[in-house]
């Protein structure tokens, strides 16, 4: 007779499956996505300009580490639980992007790449641990440990690279914007049009939300001599958050965040 295995699933009330602890992937989730990177771009700027720089990677850092906390004790989905911990990690990873330039002197172009070999280490240790990349197989806490490890590192890696194309690259915040917004239809269009690889679209689209929201709300929010509209980075940040609160309450309904038109999953590789 075999010794039982403990595996650490998510036990069910209503059985032995494992229960999701991350939203499908609808229209909604992406509009909702790209709306969190543009309130932690603007939500970071904010902050570290009204608050000493310690005291507002602090409070980000804080925020995030509650935020995980939640998600991580909850047992099944919650979406106030998911999205408040997606917005805090795009607030801090804003910061940790923005100091590693701004403190430690690291051109854009340097922390780009070195974000990209980070995301590319952890795939890789995820691929091998796991045997996929799939959101749709995210069933055990390792593969959450992952996941969350691969999305802090994207947003960290977008804000780089929306920096860098913007500023080192001086294409400014609109015209950055635009070439993330073509760059994040792409997979979607190579997907549909060929049957490609869902999961690897899906990684590329999810990397790319972060730059095309950031580049937009920076625009809208910075500066006119800093190539903004001049709305100011807290009323930006504001509206963002509101529109967050309505999508994210919407799908809050029984059933809503599994209804939506166009939902594209993911599949398992």
């Amino acid at each position: 007779m075999k010794p039982k295995q403990h595996k650490s699933t998510y036990a069910s009330p209503y059985g032995q499956k494992a229960v999701k602890k991350l939203p499908e992937v609808t229209v909604i989730f992406w509009i909702i996505k790209l709306l969190t990177t543009g309130m932690g771009e603007t939500t970071s700027d904010y902050l570290a300009h009204q608050l000493p720089p310690l005291l507002a990677v602090a409070l980000g850092g804080s925020g995030l580490a509650v935020a995980l906390l939640l998600q991580f004790a909850a047992r099944r989905y919650h979406p106030w639980v998911y999205w408040f911990a997606i917005t805090m990690v795009a607030i801090f990873g804003t910061m940790v992007a923005d100091a590693i330039h701004v403190a430690l002197d690291v051109p854009y172009l340097l922390s780009t790449a070195g974000f990209a070999v980070v995301l590319g280490l952890i795939f890789a240790a995820w691929y091998r641990s796991e045997k996929t990349l799939s959101i749709q197989q995210i069933n055990t806490v390792r593969r959450e440990y992952f996941y969350w490890a691969t999305v802090m590192v994207t947003f960290a890696l977008g804000t780089a690279a929306g920096d860098m194309t913007a500023s080192t690259l001086g294409l400014g915040y609109f015209t950055s914007g635009v070439l993330f917004a073509v760059l994040f239809a792409l997979p979607a269009l190579v997907y549909w049009r060929s049957g490609g690889n869902a999961v690897g679209a899906f990684w590329l689209a999810y990397i790319l939300t972060r730059p095309l929201g950031a580049s937009f709300a920076d625009w809208l929010g910075k500066a006119r001599e800093l190539g903004g509209v001049g709305v100011g980075t807290g009323q930006i940040s504001l509206v963002l958050a509101l529109l967050i609160v309505g999508f994210v309450a919407y799908l809050s309904y029984p059933s809503q965040d599994s209804q939506v038109a166009g939902a594209v999953k993911p599949k398992a590789k």
